[in-house]
């Protein structure tokens, strides 16, 4: 298969496996959405959810999180890690917001990434997931399936997302990104993968991944595996 066949091959069969996929992050709006996005760096989006609602049930949007004093949003986000940063950004953030949109989140990509703590990768999901814009932000999950489908050479994740965006149709961006997530974390774990479950690798995968693995695991052939799930 070309590169494009491999897209329309992953497209199929994700959608088929996870056809309306749900944000991972619990959340009632865009200023929500984009907190717990931010606090979902280097933390589980496990962990996020079960920290979130200590966190608004004091504040909710940016007026009200502007008011508090960083050392109590920083105590109750601690869970998550790297919570100096990551307290100082939601704070300051709420009060840009206050100050430059009245307390309202845009839709305005090159806006959010101006604001504190927030990234191409988060303002990419806030335009996706809260607006419906289509992109595509690629986290540590998508980056490491594209590079192991042969979809992308794992440079950085810049390339990846351009990739992506190049390969996959636009009108799939969306809930595709969040098919790619689920599959990666059930079928294709950074640690640990197996062939023998990972479908998609096993028939698309870059052939330097799939011999790696044939290696670590001796006796297994691929043809072995494709009978056995024929």
């Amino acid at each position: 298969m070309n590169k494009k066949e491999k897209a329309a091959f992953v497209a199929e069969n994700l959608e088929r496996l996870y056809p309306d996929p749900p944000i991972p992050l619990n959340h009632h709006d865009a200023y929500t959405l984009l907190v717990a996005v931010l606090l979902s760096a280097q933390c589980t989006d496990a962990r996020v959810n079960t920290v979130t609602p200590h966190l608004f049930a004091l504040a909710d949007n940016p007026h009200d999180m502007a008011k508090l004093d960083v050392e109590v949003i920083r105590e109750i986000i601690r869970p998550c890690g790297l919570s100096p940063s990551k307290s100082a950004a939601i704070s300051e953030l709420s009060k840009k917001l206050v100050e430059e949109h009245g307390g309202e989140v845009p839709a305005d990509i090159e806006y959010l990434e101006t604001l504190p703590g927030v990234g191409h990768k988060t303002a990419s999901v806030v335009m996706a997931q809260a607006f419906g814009e289509p992109a595509f932000p690629v986290d540590t999950h998508i980056h490491r399936m594209m590079y192991r489908w042969g979809l992308s050479n794992g440079k950085n994740v810049v390339q990846t997302e351009r990739d992506a965006k190049r390969l996959f149709p636009r009108e799939l961006w969306n809930p595709l990104h969040l098919r790619i997530i689920y599959y990666a974390r059930e079928y294709s774990p950074a640690r640990g993968f197996d062939l023998r479950k990972d479908f998609i690798t096993r028939k698309i995968g870059r052939k330097s991944v799939i011999n790696e693995w044939l290696r670590k695991n001796p006796g297994v052939t691929l043809e072995g595996l494709e009978s056995e799930n024929a």
